[in-house]
């Protein structure tokens, strides 16, 4: 049976917050083209646009005059129009016009927050702590994201839970039985952890479903008949707030975390299958190859999302168990979920600071 203060640390968990000196997630870069995007990361209502070049920014999702959406506004030129009386704000929160503003009369001095973000890898990236610090904390790196090599397969996940039970999901290998046909891994056998102040990675040894060493390999995620066992080092990693996860040398995947509030959770699940093993490809024309990529963009869909839909009705029963009757206690035997519990206290710690 658990100890009392483990018991204790595991339920304290549910109620963390989040640090906000780091970046996260917040959509995808195609979900942001001429209209404003609304999004919550932590409680904080953000609208996301582009300017007349492109260009991503964030602000504040309200109007200082009667406190509404600006995300139900439209974009004009550089600026942020609010749809309900027309006031206009520039990219870093300040209000630059307002259509009945009198000859007599000085623009309003109000100005809105506005978030250092970037646009990396097909995602947006939004610091919602201070923006000082932001120089001091590098972003999550995907690159295979563009990497001719690796085909991608997207899946957007939204769960009615705190985030740490997404992470503690990701991070726990032996949740394979809930998987049946999805499954793409067995028998894992933790062999060792490594944790310090912003990460945790847990080595396991186990067995792949899947070779992509032949041209016929990409198959295997549509006719499970030709799936063989084989065994493969299989690494996950809580990269403080994201997650990442290697399965042998054939797969990568990645989970960019946006904690919504403390029982809603966004994330993107970003899987990669890689082509590496196919040198006659890598001397083809590379538009030919970018041309395969894209073709192939998705192409594993309906595994990944037959995963995320299992593993969020999980998380979700947890959650609400958690709420219904927090009194009650769980037993974990996984001691990689300890170490992530114990970093995500210490990070929401430092983000109180």
């Amino acid at each position: 049976m658990q100890s009392p203060s483990l018991t204790n640390q595991r339920h304290d968990i549910r109620s963390s917050g989040i640090n906000p000196n780091h970046w996260y997630v917040v959509a995808r870069s195609t979900e942001i083209r001429t209209q404003p995007l609304s999004v919550t990361l932590w409680n904080q209502a953000i609208v996301l646009f582009r300017d007349s070049t492109g260009k991503i920014h964030a602000l504040e999702d309200r109007c200082p005059h009667r406190q509404v959406k600006l995300s139900h506004g439209r974009v004009t030129g550089d600026q942020l129009e609010c749809a309900y009386h027309g006031w206009r704000f520039g990219a870093t929160g300040e209000c630059v016009a307002v259509p009945y503003l009198a000859a007599n009369q000085k623009l309003p001095s109000c100005k809105l927050r506005h978030y250092p973000v970037q646009e990396q890898d097909g995602f947006i990236w939004l610091f919602p702590g201070d923006a000082a610090l932001t120089q001091q904390k590098t972003l999550l790196a995907v690159p295979e994201w563009e990497h001719l090599n690796y085909i991608a397969t997207v899946s957007k996940i939204n769960c009615a839970a705190h985030y740490s039970y997404l992470i503690e999901n990701l991070m726990d290998m032996y949740h394979g039985h809930l998987h049946q046909d999805y499954q793409a891994w067995a028998n894992p056998v933790l062999e060792n952890i490594h944790e310090d102040e912003e990460r945790v990675d847990a080595h396991y040894q186990a067995q792949s479903y899947y070779r992509i060493d032949k041209i016929w390999s990409i198959s295997q995620l549509f006719f499970p008949a030709l799936r063989r066992l084989h065994p493969e080092p299989l690494d996950v990693s809580y990269i403080y707030p994201h997650w990442v996860s290697t399965l042998g040398e054939d797969f990568k995947i990645y989970c960019l975390l946006c904690p919504v509030n403390q029982t809603a959770t966004r994330a993107y699940l970003i899987h990669f299958t890689s082509l590496n093993a196919f040198w006659r490809l890598h001397k083809l024309p590379i538009t030919f190859r970018r041309f395969v990529k894209n073709s192939l963009f998705n192409s594993a869909q309906k595994l990944l999302d037959g995963l995320v839909r299992q593993d969020i009705q999980m998380i979700e029963e947890e959650q609400q168990a958690y709420l219904n009757h927090p009194e009650k206690r769980g037993y974990e035997l996984n001691r990689a979920l300890t170490s992530v519990q114990r970093l995500i206290r210490n990070q929401a710690k430092l983000g109180q600071s």
